[in-house]
């Protein structure tokens, strides 16, 4: 066998293995779902805890009366 037929040989062989390794991790399980929707809920609940806030709500309040009370 000539140098550039093992070279073939091992480029084909690295090949196939990429590829099996690729096809095992095509997509997520439902367990990685589930922990996503759950990382993504807890978020959403802390962005809603500090949105609604006495402070944050009061920043918002006085942004939003600034902004309707500029003419044009």
């Amino acid at each position: 066998m000539g140098k550039a037929a093992r070279v073939r040989a091992r480029v084909r062989a690295l090949v196939r293995r990429v590829r099996a390794a690729v096809r095992e991790d095509a997509g997520m399980v439902t367990s990685e779902y589930a922990v996503g929707i759950i990382a993504a809920v807890a978020f959403a609940a802390v962005l809603y805890k500090v949105l609604t806030s006495g402070q944050v709500s009061a920043e918002l309040q006085s942004i939003v009366k600034r902004a309707l009370s500029v003419r044009m």
